[in-house]
C-alpha cells in the first residue's frame, strides 16, 4: 500500500475514522495509510481544511510555490523546450495531437519530480559524518572492508592486545 502524501511504502499508519461505531453501516474500511507521522499529519491538515471549505461553501486558498519548487519549474523549461523541438516548433500548441501533448507533459513532470528528489537526496541528511573537509568520502573502518592493499585483511580489531579473561595465555 502506498502513503496517500508521497506515495512510497506505506509502514503501519492509518487513518482511523472513529466517527461511527464498528457495527455502523456507515463505517468503511479506511485505505489512507501513511510512510510516517510527517505524512498522516499533513493528510489530517489537508483533510480539515477539505472539510472547513465544504461546511463552509468555500473553495480551498491556492498555495504558493516555494523557493524550492519555483527552482524546480524553471529547471523544467529545458525539458519543454526539448519535447517541443522533436515536435516542431511551428506547430501551435493547440494543434498537438495527444500522444504529443503527453511527451510534453511527460518530459516537464519527469524533470520536475527528478529536481524535487535531488533536492531532497542532498537536503535529508547533512554533509557531515563520514566526509572530510574537501568532501571526499572518508573510510568508515567499520562498516568499510580495508583497503586492498593492507597486508592483514582481518578485522580492524586485530592490533588490539586481547584482554579477555576465558582466552588462552590469561592466569
Amino acid at each position: 500500500m502506498q502513503c496517500w502524501i508521497c506515495k512510497r511504502q506505506a509502514r503501519g499508519l492509518i487513518h482511523a475514522d472513529s466517527r461511527h461505531s464498528v457495527s455502523d453501516p456507515r463505517r468503511y474500511p479506511t485505505d489512507w495509510a501513511f510512510c510516517s507521522r510527517r505524512c498522516q499529519n499533513a493528510f489530517h491538515l489537508f483533510y480539515g481544511r477539505w472539510v472547513d471549505s465544504i461546511q463552509l461553501g468555500e473553495a480551498l486558498p491556492m498555495v504558493d510555490a516555494t523557493e524550492v519548487e519555483q527552482a524546480a519549474m524553471r529547471q523544467c523549461l529545458k525539458f519543454f523546450g526539448e519535447a517541443a523541438a522533436e515536435i516542431g516548433f511551428d506547430k501551435p500548441l493547440g494543434s498537438y495531437s495527444q500522444d504529443e501533448a503527453l511527451r510534453v507533459v511527460e518530459a516537464i513532470v519527469t524533470a520536475y519530480c527528478d529536481a524535487m528528489a535531488t533536492h531532497h537526496e542532498q537536503t535529508r541528511h547533512p554533509r557531515v559524518k563520514g566526509l572530510s573537509a574537501h568532501g571526499a568520502e572518508v573510510r568508515d573502518p567499520i562498516r568499510s572492508p580495508p583497503p586492498a592493499t593492507s597486508p592483514a585483511a582481518g578485522t580492524v580489531f586485530d592490533d588490539m592486545p586481547s584482554d579477555a579473561p576465558w582466552e588462552a595465555g590469561h592466569a
